[in-house]
């Protein structure tokens, strides 16, 4: 499995520190307002990443983090007079909500900057006893850039030739810097903001300590993979990488993995340019599932272009493999039988077909040519699926379809949806076991149509229920 490193701008094989376990870090959104498409790209190209990876047999620690203290949350709070704690946890929620719309697995650990800033403290404390560190006068405590013999090495950028970004300048008091690209580390607390009470001062962190103290605690200080958006290579990676190996002696992160980003008919995404939408306003067109296919379009370092014709050409493509999958659920459900001596031969040349999804994802992974490897499956499928064929040959076919697809994160099997006279006979069977204190079978029955999205709700007039 080769990864491209941004590190060494080259592909690398991948050798994890401790066999068999990845220790994964993916930056996660600041949560303001509902996560944009924008947002989704890495979401889901890491997730997919992480499913390839557990695939082949690979624990994987997956961290990503929500940055709930920021100067827009608090802009947001003072709008709707609120505690910024009121936004922050609204907009977690509904971020876990798109996250799970889209399939995209729940981290391991997803931490907030808010229930970390004890650790924070703590490596700002050990960078100033360093001389990494230094505090102003004003209780700003900035991070001396210079005393990091490395930095650059990730952006590739010449020390003498950079400029700070803007999310690493402190808003006043720039003349407080020993040095103009020193960057902000704990900021004084400011007039209606949240703070913290710390040695230096009341305050909160800067943007670029709360990753590599998370990172530190949930995965230690050495980690295999960290990856986020190409736009966060300077100065947040950069950073990062700068604390991190400066407080902790040793390198940060082996493998630094960016994705491209998402144009909308060839232009950059703005709100003042009227092109930018959110994940919820897709998904009010479009099924999630059309969304992560068509995410997983193209490689995830190339950069992506949404358009209408391009949803559109995802949504029949996806189409295609469903109409492929629904067949052959149907063929498995009448079909009887074992595998005959033809089909065994017609298995092996499915494989070629799986060998193929496999060897685009090993080759930093390239979902582009897995997908395509996916339809090649699919036309095999509708050539050689029928009537005839035997149920073990129509499932081995179903279990390699949807075992690709799964990886992908594409749901593309149909779940039989229960007629209405169903579900009435069950509420019944319910009832009958609850009048016999059968307690046990009721609630298996009450979970059974759960899990089929179905809710019972107990009430006066009897049991009332809906569709999720």
């Amino acid at each position: 499995m080769k990864i491209y490193n941004t590190l060494s701008k080259s592909k690398e094989e991948f050798v994890p520190i401790e066999p068999g376990k990845v220790r994964m870090y993916v930056c996660g959104p600041t949560v303001y307002n509902l996560i944009h498409i924008g947002n989704a790209r890495p979401m889901i190209v890491f997730d997919t990443v992480r499913r390839y990876m557990e695939h082949k047999g690979l624990e994987v620690n997956y961290v990503s983090n929500f940055t709930d203290v920021d100067d827009k949350i608090i802009k947001k709070a003072n709008e709707e007079g609120v505690e910024s704690t009121v936004i922050s946890e609204r907009y977690i929620e509904e971020c876990k909500k798109d996250m799970a719309s889209l399939n995209v697995k729940p981290a391991t650990t997803h931490p907030k900057a808010t229930e970390e800033i004890d650790g924070m403290q703590e490596m700002i404390h050990n960078l100033i006893c360093k001389k990494h560190a230094y505090p102003a006068a004003d209780g700003t405590v900035y991070f001396r850039t210079r005393s990091f013999a490395g930095y650059g090495k990730l952006s590739h950028k010449n020390i003498d030739d950079l400029e700070g970004g803007k999310r690493n300048l402190l808003v006043s008091g720039e003349d407080q810097k020993e040095d103009p690209l020193d960057f902000v580390l704990w900021k004084p607390k400011k007039e209606g903001e949240p703070f913290w009470e710390a040695p230096w001062c009341k305050g909160r962190p800067g943007w670029h300590i709360e990753c590599s103290v998370m990172s530190k605690k949930y995965l230690g200080d050495e980690i295999d993979i960290h990856a986020g958006g190409e736009d966060l290579v300077f100065p947040h990676h950069e950073n990062e990488i700068a604390q991190s190996e400066a407080a902790n002696g040793k390198t940060f992160a082996k493998y630094w993995m960016h994705n491209a980003f998402l144009n909308i008919d060839n232009k950059k995404m703005s709100k003042s340019a009227g092109n930018f939408f959110t994940v919820r306003d897709i998904l009010e067109k479009y099924d999630p599932m059309v969304l992560r296919f068509f995410m997983l379009s193209a490689h995830y370092r190339s950069p992506l272009n949404f358009s209408a014709d391009l949803m559109e050409a995802a949504k029949n493509g996806l189409e295609r493999i469903r109409t492929a999958a629904a067949n052959l659920q149907f063929l498995v459900g009448k079909a009887e039988g074992s595998l005959t001596e033809a089909e065994t031969a017609l298995l092996a040349e499915a494989k070629g077909y799986e060998a193929k999804f496999d060897e685009a994802m090993d080759d930093d992974f390239n979902t582009a040519d897995a997908i395509s490897a996916i339809f090649e499956l699919v036309k095999f499928i509708n050539t050689n699926a029928n009537a005839e064929a035997s149920k073990a040959f129509l499932q081995a076919l179903l279990d390699a379809l949807l075992t690709l697809t799964d990886i992908c994160g594409l749901i593309v099997e149909q779940k039989a949806e229960l007629l209405d006279a169903d579900i009435e006979a069950l509420i019944a069977e319910r009832q009958a076991a609850r009048k016999a204190k059968n307690f046990a079978r009721a609630d298996e029955i009450r979970n059974e149509l759960l899990e089929k999205g179905i809710i019972l709700e107990d009430t006066r007039e009897g049991v009332k229920w809906k569709r999720a």
